[in-house]
């Protein structure tokens, strides 16, 4: 991608695209890594419209367990694995239990150790069941709901990484360009599309909006705990545990 700092309001959501998924951007999107932040939750919606439509049409073939599988099949192509590749990073590194330098060293390898492999296996499992949770659990149109929005506050969840620890790699990184600057209210004004949403599904709503928040603080405080900053690797770990947390606490059978 060709880096600008003023693509302008479609110029950066294309950019956007380009960084986590693989749907296609034209030729030569430009590159706009503190312009494209607060689109993270409006491509997450383009991700999860997406999502309804590969559930709609796998739900015609195949019972709830398969079109869950198709559906997170889905979720895994259509980023190209991009998070999924910083969740076994972060893992490798918080969980090997070495210092702050020697853990961030150990993110940046591109092999992937024990703690990554188990983190990958546990957070698809625990979509997969989430997912498979909301389509037997939930009404037809607040499943829909829920596949539509949970992609959508998932990828929300970095710009609050972003705002809230440092950049903790010396040099450059995958994403040292988004902390360029510091994060203002213009930023997080597109997260309340998906908060819209959500207000008119009921409590379901209010599950994912309260899962939200508290998804954030919590693993926002563990990073600050274990490592005192944020890397890119760490970012798309957010994104993977936030995703498979929001889609469990969705169909959870709470009434």
């Amino acid at each position: 991608m060709t880096r600008t700092d003023t693509p302008g309001f479609f110029g950066d959501l294309w950019a956007c695209m380009a960084f986590i998924t693989i749907l296609p951007t034209g030729k030569n999107p430009v590159y706009s890594p503190v312009g494209m932040i607060r689109f993270f939750p409006v491509v997450g919606l383009i991700i999860g419209a997406l999502l309804v439509i590969t559930d709609f049409l796998a739900s015609m073939v195949w019972p709830a367990p398969a079109a869950a599988l198709v559906d997170l099949i889905f979720l895994v192509a259509v980023t190209g694995a991009f998070h999924l590749d910083g969740l076994g990073d972060t893992a490798d590194g918080i969980f090997s239990h070495q210092s702050r330098e020697r853990a961030l060293e150990i993110m940046k390898d591109s092999r992937t150790g024990m703690m990554g492999v188990v983190a990958v296996v546990s957070g698809l499992a625990a979509k997969l069941a989430g997912i498979w949770s909301v389509k037997i659990s939930c009404s037809p149109v607040q499943a829909m709901a829920i596949l539509f929005l949970v992609p959508s506050f998932s990828r929300a969840s970095m710009i609050l990484g972003i705002k809230y620890l440092k950049y903790g790699r010396k040099g450059r990184g995958t994403g040292k360009d988004l902390f360029d600057r510091p994060l203002n209210s213009k930023d997080f004004y597109l997260c309340l599309i998906p908060l819209g949403f959500s207000l008119l599904l009921g409590y379901k709503g209010l599950i994912l909006i309260s899962g939200f928040a508290l998804g954030c603080v919590a693993i926002l405080k563990f990073y600050k705990q274990k490592m005192n900053c944020i890397t890119g690797d760490m970012l798309g770990a957010m994104t993977e545990v936030m995703e498979a947390w929001l889609f469990m606490a969705a169909g959870m059978n709470v009434i």
